[in-house]
């Protein structure tokens, strides 16, 4: 009883008030990710909220849930359906603008990974600080610093991204671990070719042993590249279809040191998510 009133005040104490003037989102995904031996499923439910809070100070919260599922059969001892993990993301980011230039950002970031039971091990505090510059109205850089998990552990990595609007159809992102290109012939339709780094892991409920080595922990990580159709059905649905290409895909279970006990050596495949959402 304790532990969930204690996750729901951790997840829940960073949503805002909503009132007339946030903007806010929800979305909902689903996606498959099959390779010759293993097949990845996710499913998630998103919630985004952001608010100025004056003419200088921005909040953004996004709570998150995604449920994934892996069926793999590698061999006789290695084979196992329908592996169920659960990942509860809530991402606090407050941006401060300090002149028409120069901006910085503190991000705080709450994760529950788990496969089936939640407990206080399974809750890890991630985020970073930032700071933009705007060198004109359609150009500016971002340089921060996060602990996050694209790598399938939590490591503090550096971040960068350029962002260049070249004009008011066509936009660009370079950097790390996102960088996307968008273009929108219209109000209604947006097309966009991205490129990610991301990763995740989740304590196992019971350590897994094979060939007699434990593991306590299972481990994704990948680079994505995508195109995504997003089509404006009224004034606030919307709905997307993505098809894309995993590279450099590492399926390991780990032990609680992030020592490799066994490598899946999963497959590059493809990726295909479709996804709904309301905005207001």
């Amino acid at each position: 009883m304790k532990l969930k009133v204690i996750t729901t005040l951790i997840f829940m104490m960073s949503i805002p008030e909503i009132t007339a003037q946030s903007n806010y989102s929800l979305e909902l995904n689903l996606k498959t990710i099959p390779t010759r031996e293993i097949t990845k499923n996710e499913s998630g439910i998103g919630f985004y909220f952001h608010q100025n809070l004056d003419s200088k100070n921005k909040i953004t919260n996004s709570l998150t849930y995604k449920n994934s599922s892996l069926n793999y059969s590698l061999h006789n001892d290695v084979s196992e359906n329908n592996n169920k993990y659960n990942w509860i993301e809530n991402k606090l980011v407050l941006t401060h603008q300090i002149n028409n230039k120069i901006n910085w950002d503190l991000e705080l970031k709450t994760v529950a990974s788990f496969e089936n039971k939640l407990n206080i091990p399974d809750i890890t505090l991630l985020g970073g600080a930032g700071i933009g510059y705007a060198f004109n109205e359609k150009n500016n850089i971002h340089l921060g610093v996060q602990r996050m998990t694209v790598f399938g552990k939590a490591q503090i990595l550096p971040t960068f991204a350029f962002q260049s609007q070249f004009n008011s159809n066509t936009s660009i992102e370079i950097g790390f671990p996102n960088s996307s290109i968008r273009y929108s012939n219209n109000e209604r339709n947006a097309f966009r070719l991205t490129n990610v780094f991301d990763g995740e892991y989740y304590n196992l409920d019971q350590p897994k042993v094979i060939n007699n080595l434990s593991a306590t922990k299972i481990s994704f990580s990948q680079m994505t590249t995508a195109l995504e159709y997003e089509r404006n059905v009224d004034s606030n649905w919307y709905m997307s279809f993505q098809g894309g290409y995993q590279f450099d895909k590492k399926y390991t279970l780990t032990n609680n040191r992030g020592t490799t006990k066994y490598n899946f050596d999963a497959n590059d495949g493809f990726l295909f998510n479709i996804g709904i959402k309301y905005k207001q």
